[in-house]
């Protein structure tokens, strides 16, 4: 039976993820989704994820590890996320809701995975035109992850493809994300995307990745189907 055209494809429940899925479903890819519960305050992402590997109909599974043991971020240690900032702001210097390692370890998990299913490449929703200033989105680290992968897994073993790490968003604006989710016709009322939000799990429309959100929607001339606390 020929795998190859499985891929793994870690999914957040949040706005970039999705259409990353969306994109890969399309291609008629055998998609298998992987998410994380790693301690972080905003732990109401993997309802979303749930919702949306389900409405996919993809098999979704998530590990759980305990990134708050190492801490240093405002998403799984007590500090508090930044609030309204402009878009050079987010830009300009790593934020603190950087989780250190999280994009390495995320993609060792899926690595492994990857061997496991014999899946050919393992996408990810990296982007470096609208995000907040992540090092571990940026097309080198992603090319040389890629690199070390393959050095890494059993793929001329296993007479299997080299291993593929996509970020078909890296160079899109939110505003083009969210118009090619349109296309895709995604269901963005499952999606969640603030990284702080109410007990009730109102989305604060503050933080970076909410005000992201917002302008991507608005520069695709496209109603949000999410509410926020304003």
């Amino acid at each position: 039976m020929n795998k190859n055209n499985h891929v793994i494809i870690l999914v957040s429940g949040g706005l970039d993820s999705t259409t990353v899925l969306a994109i890969s479903k399309e291609k008629r890819e055998k998609v298998h989704a992987l998410s994380f519960d790693y301690g972080q305050r905003h732990a109401i992402e993997l309802e979303s994820a749930k919702k949306v590997a389900d409405y996919y109909k993809v098999p979704h599974q998530i590990v759980k590890i305990d990134l708050r043991q190492i801490g240093g971020s405002a998403l799984t240690d007590d500090i508090a996320v930044p609030k309204d900032r402009s878009i050079t702001e987010m830009s300009g210097t790593i934020p603190i809701t950087y989780v250190p390692g999280r994009n390495t370890i995320f993609l060792s998990f899926a690595m492994a995975f990857a061997e496991i299913t014999s899946s050919q490449a393992i996408y990810i929703g990296a982007n470096i035109l609208d995000y907040s200033g992540y090092p571990d989105c940026r097309p080198d680290y992603l090319k040389t992850f890629e690199e070390m992968a393959n050095l890494a897994l059993d793929t001329k073993g296993k007479n299997n493809p080299p291993l593929e790490i996509r970020a078909p968003l890296l160079y899109m604006t939110k505003g083009e994300i969210v118009k090619k989710g349109k296309e895709l016709g995604i269901p963005y009322h499952l999606t969640h995307s603030c990284y702080d939000p109410l007990p009730v799990g109102l989305s604060c429309g503050r933080c970076d990745s909410c005000l992201l959100r917002k302008k991507g929607f608005a520069e695709a001339e496209t109603k949000d189907p999410l509410f926020y606390a304003e």
